[in-house]
């Protein structure tokens, strides 16, 4: 009797939803996030040339970009790393597969409704966000509580608020509120640097011990214990602003939290990471967001400081940054490669600095040409990690 040999399960065909891509959320929405930017910002800076690329009847010009960029890319890219990370802080299996085909396919029809941007389109975008958001405050939150992780339950608030936020700035958009909705874009601005300052404040003490060799970073524990509290209550008196007057709450608050954050990160040892790119781009992030965070409130009693300008300190050079460097590193941790980055990548990363200071600056002498030139740099940054990473994330974790 001729035995039929059993398939070789190596050599077993895949099925569609096995594809690398889909083993955890980081693949998937890191590519997409640094795809989606680029073509944002692309549509963005024709757009201030005077080419309207998009439809004109959904969101306002300005909360799509501030959307876009804030949703469509630094929100995407924080899901991405929770639902990768909550697999680790758990010990449970993250979404993969079918279902993360689903929740990517979800993101793929918001961002095109977005794109088209007609009256209706902005309103099913608007829906279909809205259930991203649901699916994945729910699935975060399973997977925390079967694991008992209380540590990890302020990410559920902090996903929670930022995805009602998210909402509350489409909705007064589309009921033509806009200064309101543009008011509550920036709040989600200051949300990301409460994201930054928890994230920041774990993985950034450990990862410089390990990758600089240094002595054990030790932080006055009233400093990590203030600087949660302080962003929280410098965000909600943020958003009250715009209702009642809170006097000199504001500025004072953003600078004195921008102090607080310099404090930190003097006892993280950041000279010591001159030489690791990896780390180096963390601890600049880090510093300027702080530094942005005073820029901000100052500009409320100087009348040079823009405020949108201080603003862009925050968005390309506190959460850009903080972004593309934790993507480059999760993206080779994560599938088993040696956590060393290639030259181009750093080169990525000061072409950032260099946007972040343009877009900072150079307004004061030609607007139009700060913004074309930041576009640009972001626009290669974006291009420079999509050639790098595709390769890596679409294929096979390296054993």
């Amino acid at each position: 009797m001729i035995k039929i040999a059993e398939p070789d399960s190596n050599n077993s065909p895949q099925h569609w939803h096995q594809h690398p891509l889909l083993e955890l959320a980081f693949r998937p929405f890191f590519l997409l996030a640094a795809l989606s930017s680029a073509f944002s910002i692309a549509l963005w800076v024709l757009l201030l040339n005077g080419h309207m690329l998009i439809g004109f009847s959904g969101l306002s010009p300005q909360v799509w970009h501030a959307h876009e960029m804030l949703v469509g890319f630094g929100t995407t890219v924080a899901v991405g790393f929770i639902l990768t990370a909550v697999q680790t802080w758990t010990g449970q299996p993250s979404i993969k597969g079918k279902a993360l085909a689903g929740l990517v396919l979800l993101w793929c029809f918001t961002r095109i409704a977005f794109y088209i941007n007609t009256a209706e389109s902005a309103i099913l975008a608007s829906v279909f966000q809205g259930l991203w958001w649901f699916a994945v405050v729910v699935i975060y939150s399973k997977l925390v509580f079967a694991a008992q992780n209380r540590r990890n339950y302020i990410f559920i608030a902090l996903l929670s608020v930022m995805g009602l936020l998210n909402l509350a700035i489409l909705a007064n958009d589309l009921l033509a509120n806009t200064g309101l909705a543009l008011h509550l874009t920036r709040a989600m601005v200051l949300l990301f640097t409460i994201m930054m300052a928890l994230v920041g404040g774990r993985v950034i003490p450990f990862f410089t011990v390990r990758g600089a060799q240094t002595a054990a970073i030790e932080c006055p524990p009233w400093i990590n214990r203030l600087v949660g509290p302080l962003a929280i209550v410098t965000t909600a008196v943020f958003i009250a602003n715009h209702f009642v007057n809170t006097y000199h709450l504001v500025p004072l608050s953003l600078m004195l939290l921008g102090l607080l954050h310099i404090l930190r990160l003097a006892y993280w040892r950041s000279i010591n990471t001159l030489k690791v790119p990896l780390l180096w781009s963390l601890h600049i992030s880090y510093l300027l967001m702080a530094l942005g965070l005073i820029t901000l409130g100052a500009s409320y009693y100087i009348a040079s400081l823009s405020f949108s300008n201080a603003l862009h300190i925050i968005t390309i050079g506190a959460i850009g940054l903080m972004i593309f460097a934790m993507m480059s590193r999760v993206s080779l941790g994560h599938t088993g490669r040696t956590l060393a980055i290639k030259p181009v990548i750093s080169a990525a990363f000061i072409l950032l600095i260099a946007a972040t200071l343009i877009r900072a600056f150079l307004p004061l002498a030609d607007a139009l040409l700060a913004w074309n030139v930041s576009a640009g740099l972001w626009i290669i940054t974006s291009l420079i990690f999509l050639a790098v990473y595709l390769p890596i994330l679409s294929t096979k974790r390296q054993s």
